[in-house]
C-alpha cells in the first residue's frame, strides 16, 4: 500500500520573516509539504500555475497587487487550490470579502502560532469558507 501524497502548500507573503515563520510551523506536520513560496501576488500566481498546490496561504497586504485581487485571479488559474487568507484584521470581519474574492477561509496573522495549523486542516478536508476570530 501507498502512503498519501503530502498535501502541497505554497506561502505567499511579502515579508520574509513571516514567510520563513508559517514555514517553520508547517514543517510541525510530517505528511505536509511546502512545495514554494512568493513575495507577492504576481510570483504567487505564476507559482501557483507551475507548482499546482493544494493549499495557497495568502498575504492580504502586499504591494502591487494585493491579496485579495490574487485570489480572484487564482480561482481561474488554479481552481483546485485552496485559498487560506493570512491577515492583521480580524478575519470574521474580513471573511465576506474573501469568500467572494475565492478565498475558503481566513485566519489572523497575530494567532498564526496557534490557529495556522488547524485553519488549514479545516480548509483542507471541506470546501466551505472557515475564519477564526480572536475570541476562537
Amino acid at each position: 500500500m501507498t502512503a498519501p501524497a503530502a498535501m502541497r502548500i505554497l506561502v505567499v507573503d511579502d515579508n520574509e520573516r513571516v514567510r520563513h515563520g508559517v514555514m517553520d510551523i508547517l514543517a510541525s506536520k510530517s505528511d505536509w509539504q511546502v512545495c514554494g513560496e512568493a513575495k507577492d501576488g504576481v510570483e504567487a500566481i505564476q507559482k501557483a500555475r507551475e507548482l499546482l498546490p493544494d493549499i495557497i496561504l495568502l498575504d492580504i497586504s502586499m504591494p502591487g497587487l494585493n491579496g485579495l485581487e490574487t485570489a480572484r485571479r487564482l480561482r481561474h488559474d488554479v481552481a483546485s487550490a485552496k485559498i487560506l487568507i493570512m491577515s492583521q484584521n480580524d478575519p470574521v470581519q474580513l471573511l465576506a470579502s474573501a469568500t467572494q474574492a475565492g478565498a475558503h477561509g481566513c485566519v489572523d496573522k497575530g494567532r498564526l502560532g496557534t490557529d495556522l495549523l488547524s485553519s488549514i486542516e479545516s480548509i483542507a478536508g471541506n470546501a466551505q469558507p472557515h475564519g477564526t476570530s480572536k475570541a476562537d
